[in-house]
């Protein structure tokens, strides 16, 4: 799948694994070790980005330490902490695989199941993401509220996954460098790569237990999930036109102010009754003074996405591939020039 206009550079390898890594000194020397096991028994070329995102731990001490035994591991440590969807942009930035494969360092993913993954992948999706299995978590603080938001992000999205929270998932190259990655939206990316019109698939993967440290998730993520499901619904449906999200919004508003005011002029003129002291006229200028800035904020948004397409040469279509056949003189005089 090749993008429209702005052409991304070449895999030169055929598999990259990216790890965030956060205060997981216990696990890095056993993750190195299964990891290693799993790719060298795939039997493909790889790299590992693992991205150091502010650990207060040794991570930092054991990661320099795996990586200067192995050159195929590449390490990139974060000055401060920048939490989990930076640290995926920059593995993403980073890798050069056909196949970009991200996955947690808490050992929770088992290596292995990335055959699985790969093994999808050359059905010709774009995405395979993990399903985890007989999950370990409490029932009621996470597996609830995971099934809940997994629910409400498949209906909104309309890309139906059972686990969006699984970080075990296989994006083709111009997918993982195609996305734009901000706040909290790396368990988005399916869904925010909806525009490209990916195919997207699912593999069943095992979810083991914690071996070493403690969970970084907490029952507040549920609050920010639901806040980036409201901004990534925003994006994939009036992300390239705004104007149509606040324009309906003003027509609504400012219709409904309009009606009022005719009401409360075809009353006064029936009647004969003041209506300058009735609240209801004070309403009906409100609601016409808020559609009319709906719909100028729509007009603005619209132009400042002009200008991000047209200044940053972003494009508005997505090609997947290129099918043009030659012109076998015309190709043998260009050779002899």
């Amino acid at each position: 799948m090749n993008q429209g206009p702005t052409a991304i550079d070449a895999p030169e390898l055929e598999l990259s694994i990216v790890i965030p890594v956060y205060n997981e000194e216990g696990n890095i020397e056993t993750l190195h070790r299964e990891l290693t096991e799993a790719l060298e028994a795939i039997g493909r070329e790889y790299e590992v980005i693992a991205i150091n995102d502010g650990s207060q731990d040794r991570s930092y001490e054991r990661l320099n330490a795996v990586q200067a035994g192995d050159r195929r591991w590449h390490i990139i440590h974060f000055r401060r902490n920048f939490g989990q969807t930076a640290a995926m942009a920059a593995g993403f930035d980073a890798a050069r695989g056909e196949i970009v494969v991200t996955m947690d360092a808490d050992l929770q993913n088992d290596p292995r199941d990335i055959q699985g993954l790969l093994d999808k992948f050359d059905d010709g999706y774009d995405i395979v993401s993990g399903w985890r299995q007989e999950r370990k978590e409490p029932f009621l603080l996470r597996r609830l509220p995971s099934a809940i938001a997994n629910s409400l992000i498949s209906r909104s999205t309309g890309i139906k996954l059972h686990d969006y929270g699984c970080t075990l998932k296989a994006y083709h190259f111009d997918v993982a460098k195609g996305v734009q990655l901000y706040g909290e939206l790396h368990r988005f990316i399916p869904a925010l790569a909806r525009q490209m019109g990916v195919r997207v698939a699912e593999a069943p993967v095992k979810d083991r237990a914690r071996r070493w440290g403690s969970s970084k998730y907490g029952i507040s993520r549920t609050f920010k999930v639901v806040l980036d499901l409201i901004v990534v619904v925003f994006i994939l449906s009036y992300f390239n036109r705004p104007l149509y999200v606040f324009g309906a919004a003003g027509f609504l508003v400012g219709g409904l102010g309009a009606l009022l005011g005719a009401y409360l002029t075809v009353f006064k003129l029936l009647t004969e009754n003041k209506i300058g002291d009735r609240p209801l006229l004070q309403l009906a200028a409100l609601l016409m003074v808020l559609g009319v800035q709906f719909v100028s904020t729509g007009i603005v948004a619209d132009m400042i996405m002009r200008t991000y397409h047209e200044s940053q040469h972003k494009p508005i279509y997505f090609i997947r591939e290129r099918r043009r056949a030659e012109n076998d003189s015309e190709s043998a005089e260009l050779e002899e020039a």
